[in-house]
């Protein structure tokens, strides 16, 4: 027997991960939870989209401890940007982790000490509590921008500033429910700004944390974090694989982290995104890249399409580092365990 693996939420994320731990010979899937009614009683395999493997989806966190689960891997929407109680997914947590169960999470917190002591404290207390381990995760931020640039560092002599710009193209991507619902392309400036103001909160923490981390990896102690955002104004109406971006609504977002020491950036994320190649001209092209200045200066980069499924990804990096983190909950004892704490994580159980 493998190691006993609840899956919460079977949305994009989550349906692929569900269906990947199904088929993992190091793991056993003993518990789904869903928020949506429609799919309590369903069994895990057709979830997944497969053949029923007799988990049947459960709608209560009881349920799912009763299954005693090792670990859950946690993927709904953020509470921070979805429904009426922003701290929920922190409520989710601490009980999960009080009751003995360790916690990989897609939703941030991938650095907790950033959103202040009473958040990180109430986490770390949780694990001690149950004698369980907690850690975020995902692709960017979570290995991209956070666990790539550290390991290019160690090829440094000197480091002087880290850059790291994900320029993106959403102009094929399929998904209305993805642009205009989470990301808010297609608003009117006004509406944007009343629509955009918890999901910007939620990115402010996300890539704060990512700044933060690599900088304190690198062993400096960080003045502030910086963060500044632009939208760009459809000047026509523009047709995308999700829809029609209207003339005078966002069609460009433009988002900048700066993680100061000494007074100075030492680690820059920078986030471009367009719902079509004419949109915002003035802005930096290309794709993904990592640059850092220094002895010797380094630059990557990554060609648009570099990775054909970036939410798989996500999922799969949440996969790959349990058992690392349970490797460590037993030679180390329980914590919140941030890619600072845990060795490289590699795809260690996905070739079979």
């Amino acid at each position: 027997m493998g190691i006993r693996v609840a899956q919460w939420g079977t949305g994009n994320v989550g349906a692929q991960t569900l269906a990947t731990v199904i088929t993992r010979p190091d793991m056993e899937i003993v518990a789904v939870h869903v928020t949506s009614g429609d799919k309590v009683g369903r069994d895990a395999g057709d979830l997944a989209r497969g053949d029923p493997i007799g988990v049947a989806a459960t709608g209560t966190i009881e349920e799912l401890l009763a299954a005693e689960p090792d670990v859950v891997l946690h993927m709904p929407l953020p509470s921070l940007v979805y429904g009426d109680d922003p701290g929920a997914d922190v409520d989710d947590f601490c009980t999960l982790l009080s009751a003995g169960v360790s916690v990989v999470t897609t939703v941030g917190y991938m650095y907790p000490a950033i959103h202040g002591p009473e958040v990180e404290g109430r986490i770390a207390r949780a694990c001690a509590s149950g004698g369980s381990s907690f850690h975020g995760t995902g692709a960017n931020p979570g290995w991209f921008g956070d666990l790539l640039p550290l390991l290019m560092t160690g090829l440094s002599l000197r480091v002087d500033q880290i850059t790291v710009q994900e320029i993106s193209n959403f102009q094929h991507y399929p998904s209305p429910e993805i642009m205009f619902e989470m990301m808010n392309f297609g608003c009117t400036p006004e509406d944007f700004v009343e629509r955009a103001a918890r999901h910007r909160f939620w990115l402010d923490g996300l890539f704060t944390e990512a700044v933060q981390m690599v900088a304190e990896g690198l062993g400096c102690e960080v003045d502030a974090v910086e963060s500044d955002m632009t939208t760009w104004i459809a000047e026509a109406d523009y047709e995308t694989a999700a829809g029609t971006v209207a003339e005078g609504t966002v069609a460009g977002q433009r988002w900048e982290w700066h993680a100061l020491v000494g007074g100075e950036p030492l680690v820059r994320q920078e986030t471009v995104w367009r719902m079509h190649r004419d949109a915002a001209p003035d802005w930096p092209q290309g794709n993904w890249s990592i640059t850092i200045s220094g002895n010797p200066a380094m630059e990557v980069h990554f060609d648009h399409g570099w990775n054909r499924n970036v939410l798989g990804s996500t999922g799969a990096h949440a996969i790959n580092v349990v058992q690392y983190l349970m490797d460590d909950l037993a030679a180390n004892g329980p914590g919140i365990k941030t890619f600072l704490d845990l060795p490289l994580v590699a795809g260690r159980g996905a070739h079979h």
